[in-house]
């Protein structure tokens, strides 16, 4: 009897935890689903592709990935309730993959934006895309990995997109440019690639993110600073690392020529220890410190060459696309 009872309450605790866990997932569906659109892409030969967008303001623009409008076709945007719209790309950013789009006309609300930071691996997300147009696609899963870094290319230019959330959310065909929502319905990623079977990459909305969309809505693309060196990671020698109390830096591989490291003395050989009194202990490092803030504005860069420290100033300029570092 005691047996049967427990079982009975066993099977009523499961059966609650799937409501409520249904609950969550449809509640969120209906809430962000009309704020999901379809974007097909219309280029001089035809269809040039498709995928997913998710409106942000009252007044229409929306955020979608920078590889779903590569193309630079003519962009019709369909929501689930029927309603349809021309977009136009206000900005691209392939070094972030993130674009933001402008609909002729404010068809749908606009989604709430969260803040990836907040995310815990477990944590219950939903990836909403609308690969169809009039039928949105919403699979659920949960934060598999956080902290995952996903390489980005724009002409010779790479950059690493930091803080990529990996998800066993699936990502269905057009669901790129969708929105990756957590339990309270709030946007905290851009879905943007398939890691594997089963497993799926959402670029962040996070302070970075946030900034990103800003220039693009305010000046449709997004500046970073260059120095013009290429170069690996590589340990310092021990009596080095011993005096500077670090153990790692940034062999400089090769200047390029006429650039801010090349009028600043950099040679290949030295080795990248700090910029700015911040340590750098490889590439993404010295990356992520290339922003717009520091186009233009001299910059302390510590080097170790035949064994001394040293430091240079140098002035970085804005980076072009058919650039590196």
């Amino acid at each position: 009897m005691l047996y049967r009872v427990a079982s009975i309450l066993q099977v009523t605790t499961e059966t609650e935890a799937l409501d409520a866990y249904s609950t969550i997932v449809t509640t969120v569906a209906e809430r962000l689903g009309p704020s999901v659109a379809n974007l097909r892409i219309f280029t001089r030969r035809g269809s040039g592709g498709s995928g997913s967008g998710v409106v942000i303001t009252p007044d229409g623009f929306m955020l979608t990935s920078a590889h779903v409008v590569s193309g630079r076709g003519r962009i019709r945007a369909s929501f689930t309730d029927g309603s349809e719209s021309h977009a136009a790309i206000v900005g691209t950013d392939a070094l972030s993959d993130l674009a933001v789009l402008r609909l002729d006309s404010a068809v749908a609300p606009p989604a709430e934006l969260g803040d990836a930071a907040a995310l815990r691996v477990g944590q219950l997300v939903v990836a909403i895309g609308n690969p169809h147009g009039y039928a949105g696609s919403v699979t659920a899963g949960v934060v598999s990995a956080l902290g995952r870094s996903l390489p980005a290319r724009a002409g010779g230019a790479t950059r690493i997109i930091d803080d990529v959330i990996q998800t066993d959310a699936a990502l269905n065909p057009g669901n790129s440019g969708g929105a990756l929502v957590d339990g309270h319905g709030r946007v905290v990623g851009i879905n943007t690639a398939v890691a594997g079977i089963g497993l799926g990459l959402a670029v962040p909305v996070n302070e970075t993110t946030r900034r990103i969309v800003s220039a693009l809505m305010r000046d449709g693309r997004v500046r970073r600073a260059w120095i013009g060196i290429a170069g690996g990671a590589r340990p310092l020698p021990p009596r080095v690392s011993s005096t500077l109390g670090r153990d790692r830096a940034i062999e400089v591989v090769e200047v390029i020529e006429g650039s801010p490291a090349h009028r600043a003395g950099l040679r290949a050989e030295d080795l990248v220890v700090t910029v700015d009194g911040i340590p750098v202990n490889g590439v993404d490092d010295l990356l992520r410190l290339m922003t717009e803030e520091r186009i233009g504005v001299p910059v302390a860069v510590e080097v170790v060459r035949d064994g001394v420290a040293r430091t240079v100033s140098l002035v970085p300029r804005e980076l072009e696309t058919s650039t590196a570092l």
